[in-house]
C-alpha cells in the first residue's frame, strides 16, 4: 500500500450559511458611521436605546404580526424550547423577524406605560426570516429602527408624532449622504375603516382573483388588504383597477392624514400620496409610509418602512397605548451608499482613500521591542492610532508595512530610547523630522 493511501481523507471546509455573511474590517467602518449617525440623530430627538431578546415566544409574532402574514406562515425560524422542567409544557420560541412587537411586549411586561410619558425607543440589531437570499436580502439581516408609544394622556395618537418621525427619518438619510430619496405616504384607516374597505376590496377581487398567482389568491381569501403590498408584476394589471382605500377614510382618519400632511408642508418635507401603498403586518393603522431610493437597490427600492400601529399594545394582551414606528433595512442602507460612492468615484476618476492609523512605531531591533509597546500605549491613551512592528523586521519591510496601515512611521532605535527624540517620517510629504516625545502626539 502506497503511502499516499495512509493518508486521512481532507475534510472539507465549513463556510459561513446560506444568506448569512461575515463583515470584514474593510466594511464595518461605513456600518460604524451608519449607526453613530442614527444613533447622534435619535439623541437629538429624545429617544433611547432599548435591546430585546433576539428570540421570543412564537405567539408574540403570530398575535402581533399575524398569522396569515407571509412572515409567520413562511419565513420565520421555530422551534419547540425542550430545555424545560419535565412537568411544563413546551414553548416554542422564534429568532425575531422584526422588533416591533418585541418592543411592545417590553414596554407592557415592564410596565412603561405607568409614567404616563411618552416612550421613544430605538434599536440596532439582527433580524432573521427564512427568505430566498438575494442582492441586500439576507436570513440574517441587520436593522435600525424606532417606536413612538405611549397612553393616549401622552399624546401618542397625535399627527404631529408621525410627521416628527418622518422629519427625523429625512434628516438622518441627509446627514448621511443619501440623495434621491422619495417618501411615499398613504394612510390605510382604522379598523372601522378596513372593515369597510375590505367588504369593497372581496367584492372587487371575486371575479378576478382566479387569474392572479397562488400568493394572491389565498390572500384574497384570508386578508385582501395584502393583495395590495404584492409585487408579483403579472397581477399588477389587476391591482391597479381595486379599489382605493383613500374613498374609504372616515372623517377622523381623514383629519388625522390631513395634519401629517399639513406637518410635513411646514417643516419642507417633500412627500408622494400612494393610495396602493400598505404595510403587510397585521398590526398596521393610519399613517403608512416607505422612504425608497434610485441607486443601489434596483427594481425592490425600498430603504425603509413603517406605520402607525394604535392597537397592537390591546393585541398583546396590554393596555391601550398608541404608536408609531419604523426599521430601516441597514443592509440595503449600506449598500445605497456603498453603490452612491461608487458612482461617485467614477465620474470623479478619484477612488476614495483608504482609512489609515495615525503612525506605525518600527523597532530597531528586537531589544527596542518592548519600548515599542509602551511608546504605543503612551500614544493611544493620548487618542492616537498606532500600529507596532516587530523589531526582527528589516528596514524596508518595515517601511513597506508601515506604508499599507499608517500615514507615519516612527523609527525607534536606541539612540530614540535614550534621548526620547523620536525619528518621524510622514509618507504623503515625504518629510523625516525628529520630534521629541513631549510633542509627538499633537504632531502626530
Amino acid at each position: 500500500m502506497s503511502e499516499s493511501n495512509n493518508k486521512p481523507a481532507a475534510r472539507p471546509t465549513i463556510k459561513a450559511v446560506r444568506g448569512t455573511r461575515d463583515l470584514l474590517p474593510d466594511q464595518t467602518p461605513l456600518w460604524n458611521r451608519v449607526e453613530a449617525t442614527a444613533r447622534a440623530i435619535f439623541a437629538r430627538y429624545g429617544f433611547g436605546e432599548i435591546r430585546t431578546p433576539v428570540f421570543e415566544a412564537t405567539e408574540l409574532f403570530a398575535r402581533g404580526v399575524g398569522e396569515e402574514t407571509d412572515i409567520v406562515s413562511k419565513e420565520m425560524f421555530t422551534w419547540e424550547d425542550r430545555a424545560r422542567a419535565a412537568s411544563e409544557k413546551a414553548q416554542n420560541l422564534t429568532l425575531r423577524p422584526e422588533s416591533t412587537a418585541g418592543v411592545v411586549r417590553a414596554y407592557i411586561e415592564h410596565k412603561l406605560g405607568e409614567t404616563g410619558q411618552l416612550q421613544k425607543l430605538y434599536y440596532i440589531g439582527p433580524q432573521f426570516r427564512r427568505e430566498r437570499p438575494q442582492r441586500g436580502r439576507y436570513r440574517q439581516f441587520w436593522q435600525i429602527g424606532a417606536e413612538v408609544i405611549g397612553p393616549q394622556s401622552s399624546g401618542a395618537e397625535s399627527a404631529v408624532r408621525d410627521a416628527e418621525v418622518l422629519e427625523m427619518l429625512a434628516s438622518l438619510l441627509d446627514e448621511l449622504g443619501v440623495r434621491d430619496w422619495k417618501l411615499e405616504l398613504n394612510s390605510i384607516g382604522n379598523a372601522e375603516d378596513r372593515a369597510r374597505f375590505n367588504v369593497a376590496l372581496r367584492e372587487a377581487l371575486a371575479p378576478v382573483k382566479d387569474q392572479m398567482c397562488p400568493d394572491n389568491q389565498r390572500r384574497a381569501e384570508t386578508n385582501p388588504l395584502r393583495v395590495l403590498d404584492s409585487k408579483d408584476e403579472a397581477d399588477q394589471e389587476i391591482i391597479n383597477a381595486l379599489p382605493k382605500i383613500a374613498d374609504y377614510l372616515g372623517d377622523e382618519s381623514r383629519e388625522h392624514f390631513e395634519q401629517v400632511k399639513a406637518a410635513l408642508d411646514a417643516c419642507g418635507v417633500p412627500y408622494h400620496v400612494n393610495p396602493r401603498l400598505v404595510r403587510g403586518l397585521d398590526y398596521y393603522t393610519r399613517t403608512t409610509f416607505e422612504f425608497t431610493v434610485t441607486t443601489g437597490l434596483g427594481t425592490q427600492n425600498a430603504l425603509l418602512g413603517g406605520g402607525r400601529y394604535d392597537g397592537l399594545s390591546e393585541m398583546l394582551g396590554g393596555p391601550k397605548a398608541p404608536g408609531i414606528g419604523f426599521a430601516i433595512g441597514e443592509d440595503r442602507l449600506i449598500l445605497t451608499l456603498q453603490a452612491q460612492a461608487e458612482a461617485d468615484a467614477a465620474a470623479s476618476g478619484v477612488a476614495p482613500a483608504e482609512p489609515k492609523l495615525d503612525a506605525y512605531i518600527a523597532p530597531l531591533g528586537v531589544a527596542q521591542n518592548a519600548a515599542a509597546l509602551k511608546l504605543a500605549r503612551e500614544l493611544r491613551r493620548d487618542g492616537i492610532a498606532i500600529e507596532v512592528g516587530d523589531g526582527s523586521f528589516r528596514l524596508k519591510k518595515s517601511f513597506d508595512a508601515a506604508d499599507k496601515v499608517a500615514r507615519n512611521i516612527i523609527l525607534l532605535g536606541e539612540d530614540e530610547v535614550a534621548t526620547n527624540i523620536l525619528t518621524v517620517k510622514s509618507f504623503a510629504t515625504g518629510e523625516q523630522k525628529k520630534i521629541s516625545r513631549a510633542e509627538l502626539a499633537g504632531a502626530l
